[in-house]
């Protein structure tokens, strides 16, 4: 059993974009969204659930206007899914415990890095800096950081 669940006092919490993002598969405006252009160092969980998602150090700057990351931390985590909607073949990821829409994942990322780019809504991340892993529950994560 997973201590990461799809929390219904987080759903309850969302603002009404974030419900839109991860609840109903939205996609929030690109360049207009609180993490496209996020530098500091951290770990960014699903919103929902607090699942570990994505780390700083695989984030990158694709130019598409919404946060970038080459792969997951945990593939536990995330899973991928064919979508067929708005006229186009994309593969969409998705929290595996919190079920909420992450985004997308396209084959256009850094080649050096694996060659993948998931492309992620802020709205559906919740962002934890370094210094505060240890406060919340993540401290098996702070290696990740170390230089």
């Amino acid at each position: 059993m997973s201590k990461y669940t799809k929390n219904p006092d987080a759903i309850s919490a969302l603002d009404a974009n974030q419900y839109h993002v991860t609840q109903n598969s939205g996609t929030e405006p690109p360049f207009r969204n609180e993490f496209w252009d996020h530098k500091e160092d951290g770990l960014y969980v699903d919103i929902v659930s607090g699942e570990p998602l994505f780390t700083s150090r695989d984030k990158f700057d694709s130019g598409c206007g919404w946060p970038s990351f080459v792969k997951p931390v945990d593939s536990e985590h995330v899973i991928a899914r064919e979508d067929n909607t708005l006229g186009m073949r994309r593969i969409e990821v998705r929290s595996k415990h919190g079920d909420s829409h992450l985004g997308h994942v396209f084959p256009d990322g850094p080649k050096e890095a694996g060659g993948l780019r998931y492309c992620i809504n802020s709205a559906s991340l919740r962002f934890i800096p370094t210094s505060q892993l240890e406060a919340e529950g993540y401290g098996d994560y702070a290696d990740l950081f170390k230089d």
